[in-house]
């Protein structure tokens, strides 16, 4: 018997079809160890030893897997062909022999690209031993990961009140986000119009010419700048003769993009499909690891974790005849075109992403569901096209000059002489879509040929702030800097928004105020390591490990002795002095100039008071410098003209306009609960809340009555005619059908998601199984009496201190990082002496605080959410009356465990 371990139980059953009786597939839910959340796990005063733990959930399938082994011949570590991979391939194999379960077994690593018959079984017949320069950069990244999370993020818990965590490249995205709002803040719109003439050839032909000479000037953007400029263009060209005076044609050449990697899939599928990252690699997983066709369970792509662009040349030969069948010859090159990875880092490691089979026409595959079917078409159709001919297109150049020229106009246009990959691709656009670039083809014109001057017209326009960062655009300037890897993207920007350092308006990144203050404090006092240099130097070093060119511990000694020096460093640091630092930094976005040499400081209320970044135990905020007699706030961020950030006005009211139907004003306003929109006036107006993904600047009428007007009816389900309904509710936002709900990702898809992909969601299987337990907000070790941990948790009604079935708010205003042992043991003390469990004995030793890594959750997870420890009863109190039933405080659920690869 031999013994094959992979990491999903839906490749397991897989690839068990493949291997037949003699073989026994286990699955081990991605890792099965990794390094406590508590200080010491990795221990740099010992040459960087690190303390491995076997997880809960883990331990019955390490179990089973040791049973399967021992009395087996051959043992196949067949996890995912990456750094990641090979890392759980370490693990399992570290356990098995610390069980002494591999005696008289024989070892061996397998790995393949697709998961197909042939690649398995040829897999099986080539095993290896397992990379251990793979496995020394894993440690080294998890290593690196670790120390910046438990070291840093106490810091921040310290001196910046409110911030939760800080990651080693979870900062440097979020200063990326940051610094583009700045430059949006910063941006000064610029007025400019535009000049266009139509002109009729001697056959009637028409076409239009933009003006780019006036009075015998070449004219810059800018110099046309008001209408009456504009005014005096138009009536120089009107009072003159034209004609052409050249005609310039060049061919140009259209190239196929490469097939996907990672970053360009995710980069793509947000553009055409609209999918996040993260819901892109979900359904990618579920292609690679395989769908029924016709009855067997086939993987329908490669593996989708990779920076290269190369195919097999057996897949190659495979485009290229489907190409000659479907398109003909015309459209397939004398030779297999060939492709390098240009982002910077690529380790190349992999093949492109491609379907297993490029005669599986998406067409074909009924049993996908619409996603996976759009998401299949993509990858089907870039990989195909990327083997096909390129286009052939004619640019053509008119200038059209007048007789004294003064004034010269120009014209372009393009025309596709052959479309080559665009039959059947095209980047970023629909695929239906022709290329017409430059307005598409000019009538044939000769050089002097006389023409008829038609309507003259001109336009405003008005330059644009660059635009915020989508996921899109944020994973391809990650990659461009070499920043992460192609696995750690999806969760990287889903830790942001976990954080509450971002929120998304329009799927696009905004900081969040709190983001903008942890970036900037990291600028103050960590500058370095939030450098893209320096973070994409760090990767470089990572890859230089798994090529065996330094050693994971050179890099590892080498980061900590600086960065150990940066954090004691800022050991005497008080909160005031931070406040101070930020107020400096921040302040050219918190105060810019004023108008007519206005102070930007001056407190608009008192008049001599100097406004100044504060923080309060809820946030940032502008304060005046003479409280408490002057008493003016407003919040973190720059003001508008009267003084005030915010969208709605200082009486909480900002009128959005009328409604249409039924006449009655729609406002936004301010309430105790946050920010919400109503229509009219009375004793009981119609009222929606914001959405958390929604902010108040990004309401406009018809956003607030589309709010209004939920629940919105999706449609009748196709199998029982009943109504689904789309709508916004305490949880977020949902889709409801005959009592079933389901959850959707923004608030945005509640007003576009159609009956298809509701429908697709209905039919998905309820998520099953009890949440993951969630991490600690500080950890102060076991308690002196029993050794139980004692631990600051976050709950749904504030932070309160845990143990042993003990639950004890922390009173309103005390910041829960500053707590000490003492104060939480005597918190725990009272509740229990009210019968909230058993009675803690007092000591005096409060223990280092712990902090959560908060790049553990960069990558896709591995494996499932571990399940929630069932709460144990509290100890019953010898008292004459009996104690009522005290409910556990809710917790959050924690990121699942991650791979970094």
């Amino acid at each position: 018997m031999n013994v094959v371990i992979v990491e999903s139980p839906a490749k397991a059953k897989t690839i068990n079809k493949y291997l037949g009786p003699g073989y026994t597939v286990l699955a081990s839910f991605g890792h099965v160890r990794d390094l406590p959340a508590k200080d010491g796990s990795v221990r740099p005063t010992e040459d960087f030893a690190m303390d491995w733990e076997v997880d809960a959930d883990a331990k019955k399938r390490i179990t089973d897997i040791a049973k399967a082994v021992k009395g087996a011949e051959r043992l196949y570590l067949a996890t995912d062909p990456d750094r990641e991979g090979e890392a759980i391939s370490w693990h399992v194999l570290q356990i098995l022999n610390d069980r002494h379960a591999l005696k008289g077994v024989e070892v061996g690593r397998i790995t393949f690209n697709e998961i197909t018959k042939s690649a398995v079984t040829g897999a099986i017949k080539a095993p290896r031993k397992l990379d251990q320069e793979m496995i020394d950069a894993y440690l080294a990244r998890r290593a690196l990961d670790y120390l910046v999370g438990f070291t840093l993020s106490p810091v921040l818990w310290r001196k910046l009140p409110g911030a939760r965590s800080a990651g080693r490249v979870q900062s440097v995205a979020l200063r990326l986000i940051c610094e583009r709002e700045l430059e949006i803040e910063r941006f000064k719109t610029q007025e400019y119009w535009s000049v266009v003439g139509r002109f009729a050839a001697g056959d009637g032909s028409t076409f239009d010419a933009r003006l780019t000479h006036l009075d015998g000037r070449k004219l810059d953007k800018f110099d046309i700048n008001s209408a009456d400029k504009a005014e005096d263009a138009k009536a120089a060209i009107e009072r003159r003769e034209f004609h052409v005076d050249s005609v310039e044609s060049k061919p140009a050449a259209r190239h196929p993009a490469p097939p996907f990697t990672t970053s360009t899939l995710q980069q793509e599928a947000a553009r055409k499909l609209g999918f996040s990252a993260q819901r892109t690699m979900q359904i990618a997983q579920r292609l690679y690891e395989g769908i029924d066709v016709d009855g067997e369970t086939v993987g329908l792509i490669t593996y989708m974790r990779t920076d290269g662009v190369s195919m097999a040349m057996e897949a190659i030969q495979g485009a290229r005849r489907l190409i000659d069948s479907e398109f003909g010859q015309a459209y397939l090159p004398d030779s297999p075109r060939m492709y390098k990875a240009k982002a910077k880092n690529a380790q190349e490691a992999h093949e492109a992403i491609r379907p297993t089979d490029f005669f599986r026409h998406p067409d074909k595959l009924r049993r996908l569901d619409p996603d996976q079917r759009r998401l299949y078409e993509l990858i089907w159709k870039r990989a195909l096209a990327s083997q096909m001919n390129p286009a052939r297109l004619e640019r053509t150049t008119v200038e059209v000059a007048s007789r004294d020229r003064q004034v010269i106009l120009r014209a372009t246009g393009s025309v596709v002489l052959f479309d080559g990959f665009l039959a059947l691709y095209q980047e970023g656009v629909d695929d239906r879509a022709k290329d017409d670039e430059d307005g598409g083809r000019l009538p044939k014109l000769v050089k002097d040929e006389g023409l008829r001057r038609g309507p003259v017209t001109i336009a405003q326009h008005f330059t644009e702030p660059p635009p915020r960062y989508s996921e899109a655009s944020l994973v391809k300037k990650l990659e461009e800097l070499g920043i992460g890897r192609p696995s750690t993207y999806a969760s990287i920007l889903s830790t942001l928004r976990d954080r509450a350092y971002v929120t998304m308006d329009k799927n696009r990144f905004l900081p969040e105020d709190k983001g903008r203050l942890v970036t900037a404090f990291l600028e103050s006092f960590f500058a370095r390591y939030v450098e893209y240099g320096f973070t994409a130097g760090l990767e470089e070093q990572l890859d230089e490990i798994s090529a065996g060119k330094i050693g994971w511990k050179d890099v590892l000694r080498a980061f900590w002795a600086d960065f150990a020096a940066a954090i004691e460093g800022t050991k005497d640091l008080k909160i005031s002095d931070v406040i101070e630092q930020l107020d400096q930094l921040l302040g050219p976005h918190l105060f810019p100039d004023g108008a007519e040499g206005k102070d930007p400081r001056a407190c608009p209320s008192c008049g001599n008071g100097r406004l100044s970044l504060k923080l309060g135990k809820f946030g940032a905020f502008i304060g005046c410098s003479n409280y408490p007699e002057c008493r003016f706030t407003r919040q973190f961020g720059i003001a508008n003209d009267d003084g005030q950030k915010s969208a709605i006005g200082d009486d909480g009211i900002k009128i959005l306009g009328d409604d249409p139907a039924s006449g009655e004003k729609v406002s936004l306003r301010s309430g105790r609960f946050g920010p919400y929109v109503q229509l009219g006036e009375g004793e009981k107006p119609k009222r929606a809340s914001l959405p958390k993904d929604l902010t108040p600047d990004a309401v406009d009428l018809e956003k607030a009555i589309a709010l209004l007007s939920l629940p919105r009816e999706v449609g009748a389900h196709p199998e029982n005619g009943k109504a689904i309904q789309a709508g916004i509710g305490r949880y977020g936002p949902y889709i409801v059908h005959d009592g079933r709900y389901v959850n959707l990702p923004t608030s945005e898809e509640v007003f576009t998601i159609g009956l298809n992909r509701a429908v697709s969601l209905l039919a998905e299987p309820p998520k099953r199984g009890k949440r993951a337990a969630a991490a600690p907000l500080k950890a102060f070790g076991d308690h002196p009496e029993d050794g139980k941990p004692v631990n600051i948790m976050d709950g749904r009604f504030g932070p309160y201190v845990s143990w042993n079935g003990v639950y004890a708010t922390i009173p309103k205003g005390t910041d829960p990082q500053s707590l000490s042992l003492d104060e939480a043991l005597a918190l725990l003390a009272a509740k229990a002496a009210k019968g909230g469990g058993k009675k803690p004995v007092k000591k005096a030793a409060p223990l280092q605080a712990k902090a959560e890594t908060a790049d553990e959750a960069e990558t896709p997870a591995k494996k499932p959410a571990a399940k929630k420890a069932a709460a144990k009863p509290a100890a019953k109190k010898a008292a004459p009356k009996k104690a009522a039933p005290k409910k556990a405080a809710p917790k959050k659920a924690a990121p699942q465990k991650a791979k970094a690869d």
